[in-house]
């Protein structure tokens, strides 16, 4: 279970959110400057928060009142964003272990083949990013975020940068990743489309604040110009 209660000064604008997720796929959805990347940012540990409390399976990832803030590389989080951010000079298979690698653990021949067929990236493995489309750099990344093992997934709108012959070559995957990873996803997104197809869960973000929580069937009859 992932509980948010925060709040972060960034100039003029503000946020003020609060939400809690038990599992499947949350979406964080609103229009763009809404607040949706900052927040990840703060629940992954890349942004501090002025006040407030995550806490995510029992165990506190930051308190304010307490002076806790644990830093990213020990929150087992995994954050894929837009660009995938794959090393240049690494192969497939190498990105793909980056991860297991900085976070110390074990190698798991199994656990690496699992992934790999889920994404279906088994022919990309010798192949440098230059050499990859985007979507394939972006099933790459989310393979690297899942051998870290996390007890999280955070995807910063995945599909924003890829046309739509891509956005529907990798919907698919994401789809398979919530019904089999079994890892509680955060899906960042503007896209109602998208949120459909991948969220169990929505929360409405709006200049800073959640205007509301729904799951994915209500959030599927919402008119989408109420969604503006």
């Amino acid at each position: 279970m992932l509980a948010v209660d925060i709040r972060k000064a960034l100039g003029a604008f503000s946020i003020a959110a609060a939400f809690e997720m038990e599992g499947g796929s949350t979406a964080l959805f609103g229009p763009s400057g809404s607040g949706k990347t900052s927040l990840v940012s703060m629940i992954a540990g890349l942004l501090k928060p002025d006040s407030g409390r995550i806490v995510l399976d029992d165990n506190v990832l930051f308190d304010s009142a307490k002076g806790l803030n644990v830093p990213p590389h020990r929150r087992r989080i995994g954050y894929v964003f837009q660009e995938g951010r794959l090393f240049p000079h690494m192969n497939v298979r190498s990105n793909l272990d980056y991860g297991r690698r900085m976070s110390g653990l074990p190698a798991s021949e199994a656990a690496f083949a699992r992934v790999v067929d889920m994404l279906g990236i088994a022919h990309l493995l010798d192949r440098r990013p230059g050499a990859l489309s985007g979507g394939e750099r972006q099933r790459v990344a989310i393979g690297r975020a899942l051998l870290m093992q996390p007890r999280l997934l955070l995807l910063d709108e995945p599909l924003a940068s890829l046309d739509s012959r891509r956005k529907a070559e990798i919907l698919p995957y994401l789809v398979r990743l919530r019904d089999e990873a079994r890892i509680p996803m955060i899906y960042v997104s503007h896209n109602a489309g998208e949120v459909v197809q991948i969220a169990n869960r929505v929360v409405r973000l709006d200049d800073g604040r959640v205007v509301e929580t729904l799951d994915a069937r209500e959030f599927s009859r919402t008119p989408r110009d109420a969604l503006a």
